[in-house]
Formats: structure tokens, sequence, C-alpha cells
């Protein structure tokens, strides 16, 4: 895993010494993605530039270091991930005719592109990647992206330059970045907790969208777009989608003559998936946490292994947010070499400084405090991990979604008159009194998943309910503040793939609600977060579910193979089953997460109100005092439990200080 950065100056008064020192400084601001080396390549004639940080996994010797050249010398690449079918690709390359240097994966790539051109190569890697390809013949720059978006790429134009890069922070070192904050794109974040992708903190750069490719040409052609002109210096772009999640959720669902038969083929995918990522050249390891996803994947890595698995779980003296328990009965069964760290709230807490800068643009998944935790008591030992995410979008695994699911069966047959005015009726009695009066239900709620402030829940009930469609409702249920163009002064709230999404109808609501998270929550908070946690402690993170082929399969199967019997995940606990027993298997589901808004009103009182102070957020200008005022004053009496969306505001305050 590594780095990536680079700069195309195609205005006035591009300078190679001063570039050359430009690109240098941005190695030294992704040195944690990349600690074992560093370099950069420069095209003087044409302005562009490549910068690379080396975390060496697949080839330790110099001849996997990057910037790297084709045979031919016609392509040089900055890439970051790893290539899991590279060996199969090399020994098809070879027999063309292809002789090859060294052992590296980054190798195959240059090679691949040279042979079959960049789309047909793109389509032919099974990995994770984001990479720079430069075209020494053509004067054309290719930025590419994986096709579920596990490795982050910014891009934009800033000045009068084209700025690249696996963080935010590289780009910010160039003299002709301007970094003025989106309002547009913080009312995102402030929805959803981060900045789903196209969009990102700064006008003017974006994040590459997963499955696409960018080509930036100083050449027209009859479907380019131009991003830059300036007198006779002109820069045309073409995004160009490799692969779409879309043609498997709008494609047919497979019948199922044999059950046993499609959990087997699941089980040879999966194996097929680990074992290729259990390919390293430095130690390797599981993160296991004892839920489902994780549980499988150790158990899979295990199998096919002939010496004990080395697996991580962290642990928290809160009873209510331990799964390390769990773990550790998992990995006893299993016979994994197993290490767990208990963390205080004193030295979880302590992390929380790091934050803004780790994850470079506002970001507030909580449970981004223990993933870093956990990385770095991982790095200790390994240098690559194996996780479980992705389980929950490709088979059901969410709560939510029977409960959103649950309700529009409620609500969606109910004129819009009505709803309207069973909202104004549950608005009408507060949220405490609503907690009282539901607290002999709990244990019925609880049945189909952990529930709390139950008050709060049917306020939020009442907020879907003028929603026309299902997907609004849903847009609801994910979203912290519910109306971010009036918390964010002068913004107006983006058009996103919740706004936009297709109907099928071969499917229903929740694959629905699973396809859209794919798309915006997997890569924009799930991976965002392994990836800078992970990467912060110069750990590489993979993620065998997210293999496109378990994917493709994952959507051509009945719905009735994710959720059976009120359970989620019946494909994943086939599996399961054949290596721990079943009560390691049925258990309640448990987040990852930490007591925010307990610690809000206790050891972390000093430190928000400082950030949520009327002084402090008037200072910079991007935010209204009243409603975060209120909330946090019936946040610290107790009142309602507020602890998402001030904890929004304090990842964006606190991002605020670190950035400028």
């Amino acid at each position: 895993m590594c780095g990536i950065a680079g700069f195309w100056e195609f205005g006035d008064g591009a300078g190679g010494a001063e570039s050359s020192a430009m690109a240098a400084q941005m190695c030294e601001r992704l040195r944690h993605r990349g600690p074992d080396g560093s370099g950069t390549w420069r095209d003087d004639d044409a302005g562009l530039t490549l910068a690379h940080t080396r975390l060496a996994i697949i080839d330790l010797s110099d001849g996997g270091a990057q910037p790297m050249l084709s045979s031919s010398g016609r392509y040089v690449i900055s890439y970051n991930g790893e290539i899991y079918n590279f060996l199969q690709l090399k020994v098809e390359l070879s027999r063309s005719g292809t002789v090859f240097r060294g052992a590296s994966d980054t190798e195959v790539i240059l090679e691949a592109v040279e042979a079959w051109g960049i789309d047909k190569a793109l389509r032919s890697f099974v990995g994770m990647f984001a990479f720079a390809l430069w075209d020494r013949e053509d004067r054309r720059l290719v930025l590419a992206r994986d096709r579920i978006g596990e490795k982050p790429l910014y891009y934009g134009i800033s000045g009068s330059t084209l700025l690249f890069g696996s963080e935010l922070k590289a780009l910010r070192v160039h003299r002709n970045w301007t970094g003025e904050v989106d309002r547009d794109a913080l009312s995102l974040y402030f929805r959803h907790n981060y900045i789903p992708e196209p969009y990102s903190i700064y006008t003017g750069i974006g994040k590459l969208e997963p499955g696409h490719y960018v080509t930036v040409s100083a050449h027209t052609g009859p479907d380019a777009k131009k991003i830059y002109d300036r007198g006779s210096r002109k820069i045309f772009s073409e995004n160009v989608c490799y692969w779409w999640l879309g043609e498997s959720y709008l494609g047919d669902v497979d019948p199922v003559s044999d059950e046993t038969e499609l959990v087997d083929r699941f089980n040879g995918l999966l194996h097929q998936s680990i074992e290729g990522q259990m390919i390293s050249d430095v130690p390797l390891g599981a993160l296991l946490s004892g839920g489902i996803d994780s549980s499988t994947v150790a158990a899979v890595m295990q199998a096919q292994s002939s010496v004990p698995v080395k697996t991580f779980s962290i642990g928290f003296d809160e009873s209510e947010f331990n799964e390390a328990k769990y773990a550790a009965a998992v990995a006893k069964h299993l016979g994994t070499e197993h290490t767990e760290l208990y963390v205080t709230a004193e030295e979880t807490r302590d992390a929380i400084p790091n934050l803004p800068d780790l994850y470079d643009e506002p970001f507030s998944d909580s449970s981004q405090i223990p993933t870093w935790l956990v990385s770095r008591l991982v790095r200790r030992q390994v240098t690559v991990c194996l996780s479980g995410d992705g389980g929950d979008e490709l088979f059901a695994g969410y709560d939510r979604y029977a409960w959103a699911g649950k309700i529009w069966k409620f609500i969606g047959w109910m004129p819009k008159t009505s709803r309207l005015m069973a909202a104004r009726c549950l608005t009408s009695i507060p949220r405490s009194v609503w907690d009282k009066m539901l607290l002999p239900a709990k244990p019925v709620f609880d049945r189909i998943g952990p529930v709390s402030n139950l008050g709060q829940k049917v306020h939020r009930l009442a907020d879907t309910l003028s929603t026309e469609q299902r997907m609004g409702l849903y847009k609801n249920l994910v979203s912290h503040w519910h109306q971010p163009d009036q918390i964010v002064l002068n913004a107006s709230e983006p058009i996103t793939l919740f706004d936009r999404c297709p109907e099928n109808d071969r499917r229903g609501f929740i694959e629905q609600m699973m396809y859209v998270d794919t798309l915006s929550y997997l890569p924009g908070d799930i991976l965002t977060k392994v990836d800078r946690a992970s990467m912060g402690a110069s750990l590489e993170v993979r993620v065998p579910f997210l293999d496109h082929r378990i994917i493709e399969f994952a959507w051509s199967v009945p719905i009735s193979f994710k959720i059976r019997d009120a359970k989620t995940k019946w494909l994943l606990r086939q599996i399961l089953r054949r290596y721990v027993p079943n009560a390691l298997v049925d258990r309640p589901k448990m987040g990852f997460a930490i007591p925010v808004g307990q610690w809000l009103r206790g050891p972390l009182r000093e430190w928000a109100e400082d950030l949520l102070s009327e002084k402090e957020i008037n200072k910079h200008g991007y935010l209204r005092v009243e409603p975060i005022r209120q909330k946090w004053r019936e946040h610290v009496l107790g009142q309602h439990d507020w602890q998402y969306h001030l904890w929004d505001v304090l990842m964006f305050q606190s991002w605020l200080r670190c950035a400028n």
C-alpha cells in the first residue's frame, strides 16, 4: 500500500526545480502511507510531475520502487493498491511475449496497459487500486480507481494546475492551491457524516468515483470535456465508467434450484478471494470483531493456512460496547494466534486530537476512533490485515433495512395529507414523554434489533411521514441533520444517489437500500474510515468481500438468501457454521461504537464547549449558531441525545482548526 500524488502545470510559470521540491513535500505529507521509500518523476516538456511513497508489500526489492516506467518507456505510473491476480496476468502477458524485469504487481499494471489498453487492462484487474498513469507518447494522463472505492483518489483544478493524490493534505502543499470550502458539499457532510463521491470539502476538487477512470489530455476529441483553457494551452478530460454496480442491480435474479449448490458456489468464491488476498511478502493477519463478517473471513483464512493466523480485536470496559469476548471465543475455536487490546476511555479520548489530520476532510463516524486504535495495535505485529467490511451491504446486515421496510409497509399506502396529520400528532408529544410511554414495549422493539432513545425515534418517524417515495424515507432514516442547508450558511444541498436511485421491479425496497449504501455509504464512510485509520498506522487492510466476483454473485441471488426467518446474512451464516458452533453464529449484532454521548456530558464537555461556543462558531462563518447551541444545551441537560449531530459539528470545527 502506498501514497500517490502529482500535478500537471499547464499554466504559465511552471518550473522544474520548484516543482520537484513541491513533489518532495507531497511525499513527506504522505509518509504515513508509505514509510519504506519515496520517489518523484517529472516530464519537464509537459509540466507533469508524479510522486509516490511506498509501503513495501510485494517485491520488497528496489525493483518494486515507484514511479515506475514500462519496459518500452512509454508509460510511467504512481500506483496505490494491490492487484491480487497479478501472477495470473503475468503468465498471460508472458505468453504473448512480454518480458518482466521484476516481481511486482505494479509492473504487471504497466505491461497490461501497454499490451491491452487502459479499458481492457482495468477490467482484467482483481484488486483495490488508485493510480496515475502518464502516456509520454500521447501526452495523456489517466487517473483510475478500483470498482468499489477501496482506495481514494482526489483530483481537480486549482489555479492553473491539475492536482491529484491519495489525500488532500498532499494537494495542499502546491503553490497554486486555493482551498475554498465548498458549502454545498458541507451540507452533505452534515446530513451523512461524510462527504459522498464525487464531492470533496473543497470547491473544484472532487473524488474520482469508484469504477471510473479519467483521461486528461492536451488533445481534443469528440466526447472530451474541456477543463482548462488559457491562451493556446488547452486541456481536455473524459470520464469513463469501466464497471457499474447498476448492471447487477438492474439485471436478472438467478433462480435457485439447489441451495446446497449455491452455498458451495459462494464458499468457492470466498476461498478464491481470500486465497488471493493472503499473498504477501510481509507478515499478515486478520481483524476479528467476533461478528459474522470478520469471523467468516478469519475462519476461511485459518482453513487455508498451515500455521495459526494472527487475529486482532479491541475491547472496551463498557460492556454494551465490548465485542472482544465474542472475538476471543471465535479465535479459540478456530485456533488462531489471537491478540486483544483493552483500551480505557482516557486512551480513546486521547486519540481525538489526531482525527482531523488523519481523516483530512470533515468525517464524523465516531467508530473512526476504535478503528484507528486497532490499526495501531495490529501494526505492531503485521503489515497486512484482512477485514470483513462489505458484508452488511452485500448480505443485508444492517438493522435499518428491516426498520425501513416495516415503516414503509406501514405508511406507504397512506395519502400524504393523512401522513402529515399523523406527523403533527406524533411531534406534539415531547420525546421524553414518548420514552416513558414506550418503555414497557422496548423488549418488542429489541426483537428487530437493540434500540434506545425511543422518543427520538418516534420523532424521526414523524419526519419520514412527509416523504412521497420510499427512498426519501430511507434518506431521512440515515440522515443526521435532516435540513443541513438550515445549519450551513449560504448552502444548497446537491442531489445525490438518494434522489435519483433507479427502481427495479425485480428488486424490493431492501435491495434498493443496499444498492444505495454500496455506492455511497460503503465508499464514503466505511472504506474511508478504514483506509485513513489503517494507512495512518502504515497498515494495509484488504477486504475479501469486495472482490467484484463476489459482489456480482451476491446481486445475482434472491433476497431470501440474505434475509430469512427474520435473520440477516443467511448465506454468510451457512459458511460460518461450517467452522464454528451455532452459539457463535447466532448472536445480536453490535456496532463498532464508543460512548460519545456520555463523554460529551462528562470528560469531553470542556473540549466540546470550546469548539461549540458562539464565538468559535461565528469566527469562521460557515454555520448557524442557534440550532447548534440549542442541541448542545439539551444534550448536556440530558433532555435529548444529540451525540451524532454534535459530533458532526465538533469534527468539522476540529478540522477547521487543523486545516487553517
